[in-house]
């Protein structure tokens, strides 16, 4: 794969990757630090990339790894404290204020569901895209998403009676 077309390819993916990486470190130097890391992989890795239809599925799973390995070295140096969802940068701009209640319902959710969340109904990837990425079977993939839905319906719930 020459240069620009993973230029290219990767400005395709940038929301994507920004998503994915907040969905599990809840940080925007987080996520800056491990996307970058992710990209200069993927690049000196460019010419293994056998079909490069696949190269935004093959950079998520290189991103949900730097996020796993920024979060590992984290927890080794310091407790880690996640910055929630409400802040007012967020909410301004990553998040429609009408949909705040969605995004923090989420982010309450486990790490393997969540993910799974954003890139089905967000960044809607099919299950067997997601089952590519996250390396699982298409089986599990499918009742995550179900677990998800049924925790995100009683998350909602429980704040409609608060409300």
């Amino acid at each position: 794969m020459d240069k620009e077309l993973f230029l290219q390819k990767l400005l395709d993916a940038e929301e994507t990757l920004f998503h994915v990486s907040f969905s599990i470190l809840h940080n925007e130097q987080d996520c800056a630090d491990a996307v970058q890391e992710a990209v200069l992989k993927a690049y000196d890795a460019r010419d293994k990339l056998r079909n490069e239809s696949f190269f935004k599925t093959w950079i998520v799973r290189i991103v949900i790894n730097e996020c796993y390995t920024i979060l590992r070295r984290s927890k080794r140096l310091a407790p880690y404290e996640e910055a929630r969802m409400d802040s007012a940068e967020y909410i301004g701009k990553y998040v429609k204020e009408e949909y705040l209640d969605l995004y923090r319902a989420i982010s309450k959710l486990d790490d393997k569901h969540r993910i799974c969340v954003i890139l089905y109904y967000f960044e809607e990837y099919s299950i067997e895209q997601i089952a590519q990425i996250t390396q699982v079977p298409d089986g599990t993939v499918k009742s995550r998403l179900n677990r998800a839905r049924q925790t995100l319906k009683g998350l909602l719930e429980e704040q409609e009676e608060v409300i």
